[in-house]
């Protein structure tokens, strides 16, 4: 065992899984009490998740099916960053083709992980308003509807359970928290 990550001992790793979306593999470890094991991590491409919000604090989410989950999800539009594409780009890119939203202005609200503990997808969030509506243009695996409703009816769908899709939840819950003017 040569490669060390954190206080893991990393010795060959099997690549099982690959496509363009994501990468698994197994690695061969020794664990932190000196055990040995196997450790399994997915890797998926960067990704973005936006929040549109018009000038009367109504936001725009997608409902859309969810092959995994086997029955539709409400979420915020999020993407993939194509190769080297800047996070902006792509944040702009995915609000137009999923919702049909153009945004003059925009907010970064930082990073997230879609899972720490076997997935790498770190996610850049961003709020954009200022917002002009054109056509929509899903992806031909895409089946969704615009939702629109206000960004407290968003936070109250957060708390109750009837949005699930994890960055969506943090991505509106932070939405409120700054465009609230909370300090807490």
């Amino acid at each position: 065992m040569e490669r060390k990550n954190g206080p893991w001992e990393i010795g060959d790793t099997k690549l099982i899984y690959k496509n363009h979306f994501i990468e698994v593999n197994e690695d061969e470890v020794i664990k932190p009490d000196g055990s040995q094991g196997r450790y399994a991590t997915v890797k998926m491409e960067r990704g973005v998740c936006i929040l549109p919000v018009d000038g009367e604090n109504n936001v725009y989410l997608t409902k859309q099916f969810r092959y995994a989950l086997g029955g539709f999800s409400i979420e915020s539009a999020c993407g993939s960053i194509e190769g080297n594409e800047p996070e902006l780009n792509a944040a702009k890119r995915e609000l137009k083709e999923e919702l049909g939203i153009e945004a003059s202005k925009w907010i970064e609200l930082g990073q997230t992980d879609l899972d720490t503990s076997i997935i790498k997808c770190p996610l850049s969030m961003f709020i954009a308003t200022e917002l002009k509506f054109f056509p929509a243009r899903p992806e031909g695996t895409e089946v969704m509807e615009t939702i629109k409703l206000s960004l407290q009816d968003a936070v109250n769908m957060v708390m109750d359970g009837s949005i699930t899709h994890n960055p969506s939840c943090l991505i509106i819950l932070k939405a409120d928290k700054l465009l609230s003017g909370s300090k807490e």
